[in-house]
């Protein structure tokens, strides 16, 4: 196969379709939509694992397409009535196979490619100075998924040469894909299937942990199923018998019963901490991960300032660190929160956009009113509550007046919430300086404890 040969086959056949349906349909989903693809330190141009793994996420779409399309390729011999006439002659059967399918994987590569470097660039330009050569795997496992899975659709295609299977490959996988599509989350169940069988499709869980990674024996068991499958699928392609098409067969059985064998039983095998980027870097009493590092500079900074202010409001009983808060929990847990550390999560869209003085403000607010609801509550600001921590802060900070923090986003409150929440503060400041440290204090034990901290500040502020 030549390149003048490679040249006019990208240039007359459906070859380039996988690739651009795979770039383009993934860049107007990332690029286009204001998902959650763009929230937090698990954002798809925050870290570059985050961003291999949410190209892999879209693959729950694009594998089964790009399977079907494989397939509509594979049938443009029936299609055209040719097949007899080219068994006949003397080039083997395998270098016929190889010019389609060697057009389609360099174009699938190619597409996928140019997919990982447009999210490589904007991770490069962006906030992130931590660098690591661990998500390059998940990238190229994916590659070779698209390739394995075109090449099977045609090889599949050419031995059932019918109109209908392509449709039905496409929507079979796709159902498949989704029902079976692992999760990284060990408190929910991984699928309707087993965590193992659910790890022969490619598609990854939406990445929402900057620390989790996919383990070693995912990208082992995963290659050898995928390279059972080209060969199977490169095999019936070429597959010119009944004999030669059963015989096909054997590498993608061989393939699946290797990964079977190597593939984690559970999400927690299958996910698992990134120890690297995990590692803490402090700066005196404020510390954040390796993967953060960026932020240490102006977390360090505004987090000995917010120290002395809670040491000041609060005496022997304020924490006396800032540390990113790096605890795994499933989906729903509350927090786990420390008494003496100001736990800071860069996923916080607040913490995420601080700087300067709001900054400050805000590990204020944090160290006096911690909140403890599950990370899918307060993401978008639903179960936060900024009054509460406003209040808290501007009591710390000794405003003259009530100043709110700023907002998630512009629905997350009303006008007619800052008004309660001033009469709070108006009937809070009424009180003798030691009976405001004692409620404060009180405020803050119902808040580490989980328990109704809002009640407490508003019925002893009302009392």
């Amino acid at each position: 196969m030549n390149a003048r040969v490679l040249r006019i086959e990208l240039k007359r056949s459906a070859a380039p379709w996988p690739g651009a349906v795979v770039l383009a349909g993934s860049l107007a989903v990332l690029l286009l939509i204001d998902g959650i693809w763009w929230q937090g330190d698990a954002g798809w141009t925050a870290q570059w694992t985050s961003m291999a793994l949410w190209t892999r996420y879209l693959l729950s779409f694009w594998w089964p397409l790009v399977v079907g399309l494989g397939a509509v390729y594979g049938l443009r011999d029936s299609r055209s009535r040719m097949t007899e006439l080219l068994t006949t002659t003397p080039l083997p059967a395998w270098r016929r196979a190889a010019l389609p399918a060697g057009a389609t994987a360099l174009v699938l590569a190619s597409g996928f490619g140019l997919l990982v470097l447009v999210g490589g660039v904007q991770v490069a330009l962006g906030a992130t100075a931590y660098t690591s050569l661990g998500w390059l795997p998940i990238s190229l496992v994916a590659a070779l998924s698209l390739v394995a899975g075109a090449v099977f659709g045609m090889g599949l295609a050419r031995a059932v040469p019918s109109a209908l299977t392509p449709p039905t490959l496409t929507v079979f996988l796709l159902l498949t894909t989704l029902s079976l599509r692992p999760s990284n989350d060990e408190a929910l169940p991984s699928s309707v299937a087993p965590n193992r069988l659910a790890l022969l499709f490619p598609a990854t869980a939406e990445p929402r942990e900057m620390l989790l990674t996919l383990s070693g024996s995912v990208h082992l068991g995963q290659t050898l199923w995928l390279l059972g499958l080209l060969a199977t699928g490169f095999a019936l392609l070429s597959a010119a018998t009944l004999r030669a098409r059963l015989l096909a067969v054997a590498p993608v059985l061989a393939g699946a019963a290797l990964a079977l064998l190597i593939l984690p039983a559970t999400p927690r095998d299958t996910y698992v901490i990134d120890k690297a980027a995990a590692t803490l870097v402090c700066d005196g009493p404020v510390c954040v991960t390796q993967a953060n590092r960026s932020h240490l500079p102006e977390l360090a900074s505004r987090g000995k300032d917010a120290l002395r202010v809670l040491h000041d409001a609060l005496g022997d009983k304020a924490p006396n660190s800032v540390r990113e808060d790096t605890r795994l929990r499933a989906l729903g847990d509350d927090r786990r929160l420390s008494r003496d550390t100001v736990l800071v999560d860069f996923g916080d869209p607040l913490i995420a956009r601080a700087t300067g003085a709001e900054l400050t403000r805000l590990l204020v607010a944090e160290g006096l009113v911690p909140h403890c609801a599950p990370r899918t509550a307060w993401e978008g600001g639903g179960q936060v509550d900024i009054p509460a921590q406003s209040i808290a802060a501007s009591w710390a900070l000794g405003d003259h007046q009530f100043k709110p923090l700023q907002r998630p986003d512009r629905y997350a409150y009303s006008q007619r919430t800052d008004a309660d929440a001033d009469i709070v503060w108006q009937r809070l400041m009424a009180l003798s300086p030691a009976e405001q440290r004692s409620r404060m204090a009180e405020v803050r034990a119902a808040a580490l404890s989980c328990t109704g901290y809002t009640e407490v500040l508003a019925g002893k502020a009302s009392s």
